[in-house]
């Protein structure tokens, strides 16, 4: 019985280990949601009033997109966890480092620095 429990919980935490997932590094420009799905700034620049990248991110998440990275080389968007913290980068290139959830479309964010 002792030893059927034991490897209960031996399975159930090699488990876990295996759920859970290392940071990696992802680099792009934060975006809203709109512009990143369309990869570009330039038709949303021009319906908000926007001068450059950053108010027209903060104009369309006004509007009710959300923050998200674009990683032009792979032509892809992911959605980001924390808002907040993407907001402080809008319009900018970023290195984020961060975890991809399940689903591979979303970052959990442990930390954004400005990319070159």
């Amino acid at each position: 019985m002792r030893q059927s429990l034991f490897i209960a919980v031996l399975c159930v935490a090699a488990g876990l280990g295996v759920a859970r997932s290392a940071d990696h590094t992802f680099t792009g420009e934060i975006m809203d949601s709109q512009c990143a799905q369309m990869g570009s700034h330039d038709n949303m620049m021009k319906s908000e009033g926007a001068k450059n990248a950053k108010e027209c991110a903060i104009a369309c998440v006004k509007s009710g997109g959300k923050y998200a990275l674009y990683d032009p080389a792979a032509k892809r968007a992911y959605q980001l966890d924390n808002q907040k913290k993407a907001r402080d980068y809008a319009g900018q290139k970023v290195t984020i480092t961060g975890t991809l959830e399940s689903g591979g479309d979303s970052i959990h964010i442990t930390n954004i620095q400005p990319g070159s």
